[in-house]
Order: C-alpha cells, then sequence, then structure tokens
C-alpha cells in the first residue's frame, strides 16, 4: 500500500482563520503558516481576502472564503453580492453556507435555487463552491437530501460544519456525505479536528479536504511519523 506523505496531508488543508477576533496581524501570521506548512488554503473572513491573497501570492497556497457566514440566512442575493465581491477581492475558493432553515422547512426548491445562484456566480470565474450543511441539526435523512441538491446545483464539494456550530465533524457523517454524493463532488470536512489521527480517519471515510486551524501541529506531527515510517497509523477518532 502506497504510504501517505506529509506534504499530501497538508494539500489536504484549509487552514482556517475565521475567528471574529482575530487581528490583522494574526491573519497574516496564519497566513505565514500555512506557506510555510503547503496547506492547500487559508480560509478567511470575508473583510480579509484581499490581504490574504496577498500575502499568499506566489506560494501555491490558495485565498479563500466563506459565504453567509455562519448560519446560511443571508437572502440570496446577498449571497451572490459576497460572492462577487470575494471573487473581486481575491478568492479562489468558497464555502456557502446551506439554508439551513429553509432546508428544515423543507423547502427544498429555495435551498436549490440559493446554491445554484452561488455555484453559477463562482464558476463563471471557475471558482469552486463547497456547500456547508451544518450537519449537526440535520437528521441523517436530511443530510442525503441536502447532499443530493448541492450536487444537483453543480457544488464541488459539501462540507460537514461551519465550526461554530454545537458540532462538527464525525466519521459517520463523512461516510454518509461520501456514498450518498456522485464522484464529481468532493467532501470536505471541518469542526473539531486538531489531530493528525483525525485528518487521517477524515481521509479514510472519504474526506478530500479538511477544514482546521491546527494546521502546525498536524503537520509537524505527520512530518515526525513520514520520518519513522508510520503515518498512515491512526488511532482517535474524528
Amino acid at each position: 500500500m502506497k504510504m501517505t506523505k506529509a506534504a499530501e496531508i497538508a494539500r489536504m488543508i484549509d487552514h482556517a482563520l475565521l475567528k471574529p477576533d482575530l487581528t490583522v496581524s494574526q491573519v497574516q501570521e496564519g497566513c505565514g503558516i500555512a506557506r510555510e506548512y503547503g496547506a492547500a488554503s487559508v480560509c478567511v473572513r470575508p473583510c480579509d481576502v484581499a490581504l490574504a491573497a496577498a500575502a499568499l501570492a506566489g506560494s501555491g497556497v490558495l485565498a479563500t472564503t466563506v459565504i453567509g457566514f455562519p448560519h446560511g440566512s443571508n437572502p440570496t442575493a446577498v449571497k451572490v453580492f459576497e460572492a462577487e465581491q470575494a471573487i473581486r477581492d481575491g478568492a479562489s475558493e468558497l464555502d456557502m453556507v446551506i439554508n439551513i432553515g429553509r432546508l428544515l422547512s423543507g423547502d427544498l426548491d429555495y435551498v436549490a435555487q440559493d446554491i445554484q445562484a452561488v455555484v453559477e456566480t463562482a464558476h463563471a470565474h471557475e471558482i469552486p463552491v463547497k456547500v456547508i450543511l451544518e450537519n449537526c441539526y440535520l437528521t441523517d435523512r436530511i443530510k442525503e437530501r441536502a447532499c443530493l441538491i448541492c450536487e444537483q446545483a453543480g457544488a464541488d464539494f459539501v462540507k460537514t460544519s461551519t465550526g461554530f456550530g454545537p458540532s462538527g465533524a464525525t466519521l459517520e457523517d463523512l461516510a454518509l456525505m461520501r456514498r450518498t454524493c456522485g464522484g464529481k463532488v468532493q467532501v470536505k470536512a471541518a469542526g473539531g479536528i486538531r489531530t493528525l489521527d483525525q485528518v487521517l480517519q477524515a481521509k479514510a471515510a472519504g474526506a478530500a479536504r479538511i477544514g482546521t486551524s491546527a494546521t502546525a501541529a498536524i503537520i509537524g506531527e505527520a512530518r515526525q511519523r513520514e520520518t519513522s515510517g508510520v503515518l498512515d497509523a491512526a488511532t482517535d477518532k474524528a
């Protein structure tokens, strides 16, 4: 079996810089961490997109931001405006929150149109969209329905959580999302992932991308394990 490399783990990570109290200097420091460890992207607050894009220029690390965050309740037109502004500011990927209340109300047409509007805006600029389901509020049946809506609306990823809900990613949810979506839709795990073992478990459950603020610790451990030849060993649960 092919051994996972620490660099491969790093390229799965969206380094999260979304806490409301982060200062400009802390955002810049976080971008530096992502550059140092070779993360896939840095996911920042919308006000920080231009700052992150400048800090990451030439590094191969993408600037990502959130849309309708964290509750998904912004009107569709506002989400579309957010997407347009983020793209102008230099965002290379968008993580949008599904309208949780409308989903739970059974207003599936609204939910689908909401996602599709952002997806069409982003795809016009060749920008992928990850749709955050916030699974902690959903039954398994609704999670499955949401995954199918996302796929039909053209989303590139389905994502477990914002990281600001009552709970985050679980292996059961990742497996459900992976088996429900077709091969064109990838799965992102976020919320409570802080260790290398959790990343490896999430990867095994079907996650292609990981949202975490613990990038330095995770990749530091991955490099140590790679040196020892035991990187693929995982013991904890996501």
